[in-house]
């Protein structure tokens, strides 16, 4: 059986070197609250509330920066706020939705231009496990979620291939919601 763990990735903001130092001050360094399953990503301690035309929202960062500034919604909240949040994968920003972050604790302000998504589901597989379970890096499957109350199978899922990784589903937390996938849960490949 091809079997990964299914984890709840709730909203969340990853931010550039240069949004951190307009949002917290010159060479401000953001602080590791709680590692996360994946190997150097973490929770920070430092929350951000993401402003939209209809209202707002508190959410969490995550370490490290990169590249690019970007806001992940469930559909959900992007509703909930008046913005939009195509679904995409991680990094694939360009045209994306606009928002505006705040930081609660000092008042400063980011107009991001693009860079809401709704992120694709998606695994995270090693080469090692991706082998073991016969799907290549990009290819689209099916996971099968037996849970008690609300057995699914979610479409339309990207396997992404990396030695960095470690093996997990990620779904958001309106995905999560509609299969009751909470606690620890597993699924199954199938395609």
């Amino acid at each position: 059986m091809k079997e990964v763990l299914v984890e709840t990735s709730a909203r969340h903001i990853h931010l550039s070197r240069e949004a951190v130092d307009v949002l917290f001050g010159e060479g401000y360094e953001l602080t590791n609250k709680k590692d996360l399953s994946q190997p150097g990503q973490y929770a920070c301690a430092e929350k951000l509330v993401v402003v939209g035309p209809k209202g707002s929202l508190k959410a969490s960062i995550l370490g490290p920066t990169r590249p690019a500034s970007q806001v992940e919604l469930s559909l959900t909240d992007a509703r909930a706020i008046g913005v939009t949040a195509p679904i995409r994968e991680s990094g694939d920003i360009a045209g994306s939705g606009a928002c505006k972050l705040v930081n609660p604790e000092n008042g400063k302000e980011l107009e991001l231009t693009e860079g809401v998504i709704a992120a694709k589901r998606h695994i995270h597989l090693t080469p090692e496990a991706a082998a073991e379970m016969g799907v290549a890096d990009k290819e689209i499957v099916s996971v099968k979620l037996a849970t008690a109350e609300r057995a699914t199978i979610f479409g339309d899922v990207v396997v992404r291939v990396s030695e960095k990784f470690a093996p997990a589903m990620h779904i958001d937390t309106d995905e999560a919601n509609a299969a009751c996938a909470f606690g620890n849960v597993m699924g199954e490949i199938v395609k």
